[in-house]
C-alpha cells in the first residue's frame, strides 16, 4: 500500500523551503518494506509487512484471522511511523529495562510484559487525566488495595521497583484467574470486573474472540507492535545505536528510618544535589520526610560524578 502526497501538501508538511529531508534507514534485507519510489513532488510511504508469526508471553497471535491480522497491521504501522515517541521510548528502555526485566524474572512473569509499561507510559512517570500514575499507570485506590504507600509525602506509584512489584502481583493474580497471559494483560487495561462482564456475556475466554471496547481491543496489538519495533528497530526504519540509549544512573542505596527535615541538606551529605536526588527518587513527593512511624525507606543516592558519566 502506498500513499502519495502532492506537491502542495508536501511543501507544507516537510517545509521544503527550509530544506528539511526525512530519511528512513533500513537494512538491505528490508529495503523492500521501506518507503520507496521518491518522485519529484511526491513522497511514498509503504506499509510494513507483518511477520509470519507473532507472540506475546509465549502465546501466539492468530494472524490467520483477518481481524487479528488487520489489528496488528494498524498498530505496527502506527508505532513504526510514530518516530519521535517510539525512539524516545527505546532510548529510555536502555535505562529502565534492566531493572524491570530483573524484577519480572524474579517474580516469574514473562519478559514481554516490559512492553506493557511502554504502552502504558512510554517509560515515564506520567499522570493520566483519570489519575493513573507512574510507569505502570496505577490508580490510587488500586495501589492501596495491593499494599502500596500513597500519601502526600510518599507515593510508591512513582517508585520503579515498588510499582513493578505491584504489576507482577497483579499479573500473577490475573493469570491465575484467566489461565492466559494475554487475558492477564488485557485485564490490566480493562480491569477484572470489565473483562469478567464481557466473558460472561459472550461466553468466551479467548481475548482474540472477544468484542471489547476500542482501547482494550487495541491494547495487546499495541504491545505486540512495540515488541516488534523495539526488538528490531532497524527493520522498521529506526536506526538506534547503543550510544543513543540513556544509561542507568549509578547509585548507592541508603537506608533511612528517621525523619528527614530537608532533602536538600540530605543530598549535600552525599556530594550531590536535590535535583539529582529527586531524579532517582521521584516517589519522595515533598522536600522532607516526616516518618513518624520509623519505617525503613531505601533512598537511592547517585554516586559521585554520575551526572557527567550518564550524559545528563
Amino acid at each position: 500500500m502506498k500513499v502519495n502526497i502532492g506537491k502542495a501538501a508536501l511543501g507544507t508538511l516537510l517545509l521544503l523551503s527550509a530544506g528539511f529531508i526525512i530519511t528512513l534507514l533500513v537494512s538491505a534485507d528490508d529495503q523492500q518494506n521501506a518507503p520507496t519510489d521518491y518522485e519529484e513532488g511526491t513522497y511514498a510511504a509503504s506499509s510494513w509487512d507483518l511477520p509470519e508469526t507473532v507472540s506475546f508471553a509465549g502465546e501466539e497471535l492468530p494472524l490467520q484471522n483477518f481481524d487479528t491480522h488487520e489489528s496488528l497491521d494498524r498498530e505496527l504501522n502506527a508505532t513504526a511511523y510514530r518516530h519521535g515517541s517510539t525512539i524516545l521510548t527505546m532510548k529510555r528502555a536502555g535505562r529502565y529495562f534492566p531493572e524491570i526485566e530483573k524484577i519480572l524474572k524474579e517474580n516469574g512473569i514473562p519478559d514481554d510484559f516490559k512492553y506493557l509499561a511502554c504502552a502504558e507510559s512510554d517509560l515515564s512517570n506520567v499522570v493520566s487525566p483519570s489519575g493513573a500514575t507512574g510507569f505502570w499507570q496505577i490508580m490510587e485506590n488500586t495501589g492501596k488495595e495491593f499494599g502500596m504507600t500513597i500519601n502526600k509525602e510518599v507515593d510508591d506509584r512513582y517508585n520503579l521497583q515498588q510499582s513493578t512489584l505491584f504489576a507482577c502481583h497483579y499479573f500473577r493474580t490475573a493469570y491465575e484467574r484467566y489461565g492466559s497471559w494475554t487475558m492477564a494483560a488485557a485485564s490490566y487495561n480493562n480491569g477484572f470486573s470489565g473483562l469478567d462482564e464481557q466473558v460472561d456475556v459472550q461466553k468466551e475466554t479467548n481475548y482474540y474472540n472477544l468484542l471489547l471496547n476500542d482501547e482494550t481491543a487495541r491494547y495487546l496489538f499495541r504491545i505486540a507492535a512495540l515488541k516488534l519495533v523495539m526488538s528490531e528497530p532497524l527493520k522498521y526504519g529506526l536506526e538506534i545505536t547503543p550510544e543513543d540509549l540513556y544509561m542507568p544512573i549509578p547509585y548507592t542505596a541508603v537506608k533511612v528510618d528517621t525523619t528527614v527535615t530537608s532533602f536538600e541538606q540530605f543530598s549535600r551529605q552525599f556530594d550531590t544535589n536535590y535535583k539529582m536526588l529527586k531524579f532517582l527518587n521521584p516517589w519522595l513527593r515533598k522536600p522532607f520526610l516526616t516518618n513518624d512511624d520509623g519505617r525503613e525507606y531505601i533512598i537511592r543516592v547517585p554516586v559521585k560524578g554520575a551526572r557527567l558519566s550518564s550524559g545528563l
